[in-house]
């Protein structure tokens, strides 16, 4: 039997994290874990832990890092920022999941690039405020960068064997999301907001899904994973969400990528890329599809949309374009701003700010960290 993949997770307890171990689940003959790294859940990472026997845990708080220590006393843990620096340098793993939520998820990330890992990203977040620092380290180091969200994983696998064929347009699909159809009021609670139509995700995602924020990152996210600019990439709502994206190829040519709406579809992907895994999924019957319809965002409706359009390909803009929306998103969830101050908070956090040159990681967290706190005197 082949040596198995080694296994690190970077948010092991969120939905990314469960799907990904639900594929090493169904493919023990392919796959174990090595590390396993969760924020606040120790009741999950503890039966992760009993049914994956990993060598090395995060769990961010001091006090639950000593109940690992009490229940697993020979495993390696870290807790605190400074365990998380120390477990994203360690190299004994063979893939790295990228799924932390945030900017928390970028100094990770970097480590593994520099550990000249392969990286299975779904931390948009990576790039939206690392951008060519993040694509340029992993030339240097040797990196493979790839991907798992359902769109840009479509998208790779659009292109897989087309090197040599110039693309002349990325069709993204979005879901719409809840209010695609319905007007945007002040009245729209967190709870409405937090009702999407297609998939179950993790709270800031699915309210940046209902504003098309999230759509507006994976446009950003496109251009670095693809070398493509942000006019060849065109959001296209596709309410069925079966098509998972698309590109469009110099002579007309549209390739499509259509599936069943389940991630660990492109985990799988790119955890044995580019072969393709055999999994439980519920296959596609095409004689019962759905039709399948395509339509223009509403750029005015959608202004986190259109602000994402804007600031894409300028780094500092992009960091204060993804600061703000977290700091936003949060106070929406806790009642303390209307769904429709989001946008203005953005907007008004943007125009606090001149030009800015980004050179180092350093400098992203640094511009982070303000940005948030501007943001958070606007609320």
């Amino acid at each position: 039997m082949a040596d198995l993949k080694r296994i690190a997770i970077f948010g092991s307890t969120g939905s990314i994290g469960t799907s990904t171990l639900n594929v090493v689940r169904t493919h023990r003959d392919k796959f174990e874990i090595s590390i396993l790294v969760a924020g606040k859940n120790i009741t999950k990472l503890i039966e992760q832990i009993k049914e994956f026997n990993p060598k090395h845990v995060y769990i961010s708080s001091a006090e639950n890092a000593q109940t690992l220590k009490n229940t697993f006393p020979n495993l390696d843990i870290y807790c605190d920022e400074e365990g998380m620096d120390e477990i994203s340098r360690l190299t004994d793993y063979d893939i790295g999941v990228s799924a932390l939520v945030g900017i928390a998820g970028l100094k990770p990330t970097y480590h593994m690039i520099q550990a000249g890992k392969i990286i299975a990203l779904a931390n948009k977040e990576v790039l939206v405020t690392g951008g060519d620092l993040i694509i340029e380290a992993a030339k240097k180091y040797h990196a493979t960068l790839l991907t798992v969200d359902s769109e840009h994983s479509a998208i790779m696998q659009c292109l897989n064997g087309e090197t040599n064929n110039p693309i002349d347009k990325i069709l993204l699909t979005a879901s719409g999301g809840p209010f695609f159809d319905k007007e945007i009021t002040d009245k729209i609670t967190p709870e409405q907001a937090l009702n999407h139509p297609t998939w179950s995700m993790g709270a800031k995602i699915t309210i940046d899904s209902a504003s098309m924020m999230n759509k507006g990152f994976e446009v950003i996210e496109a251009m670095y994973l693809f070398g493509v600019p942000k006019e060849k990439i065109q959001v296209v709502v596709h309410a069925q969400s079966l098509i998972h994206s698309m590109v469009q190829f110099c002579d007309g040519t549209i390739m499509a990528n259509i599936g069943p709406k389940s991630m660990e579809i492109p985990i799988a992907y790119a955890l044995d890329y580019p072969n393709r895994l055999e999994n439980t999924v519920e296959k596609l019957d095409i004689f019962n599809m759905p039709t399948f319809t395509f339509r223009k965002p509403n750029f005015e409706k959608f202004k986190c949309l259109k602000l994402a359009y804007d600031c894409a390909g300028n780094l500092g803009k992009q960091i204060i374009l993804n600061a703000s929306d977290e700091i936003a998103v949060q106070a929406f969830l806790d009642k303390k701003i209307k769904f429709v101050d989001i946008p203005e908070i953005l907007e008004k956090t943007l125009n606090h700010y001149p030009s800015l040159e980004i050179s180092s990681i350093e400098n992203v967290l640094k511009l982070d960290k303000d940005a948030r706190e501007v943001a958070e005197k606007l609320i």
